[in-house]
């Protein structure tokens, strides 16, 4: 996989209260991931990009709620996310990265 592909794919970490307990327990992040991504596209990505070994992969589309505004009603985008699990004793610290 070039690397131009591995930037598209990993759009950002995802940052909730859910992902920083899923952190912490189970050794998992969670990042948003564009909609055409596969697993193993994921998993390629979060090795080449932050040196890890990742064990498993699970995705999800988050579908787009639709809003009431001052025109009517407007959706949001549907978006995609994955909990990618690491090997124990490994993390990626985001902070670190530029």
């Amino acid at each position: 996989m070039n690397q131009e592909r591995v930037f598209q794919i990993l759009l950002g970490p995802h940052v909730s209260e859910k992902s920083a307990i899923v952190a912490e327990q189970s050794n998992q992040y969670v990042f948003r991931v564009s909609l055409d991504a596969t697993k193993e596209e994921i998993r390629h990505s979060v090795e080449q990009l932050f040196k890890v070994t990742v064990n498993d992969v699970q995705t999800l589309r988050v579908k787009g709620k639709t809003k009431r505004n001052r025109y009517g009603l407007s959706k949001r985008p549907s978006w995609k996310k994955a909990y990618v699990r690491v090997e124990q004793g490994q993390e990626i610290d985001f902070a670190s990265m530029s």
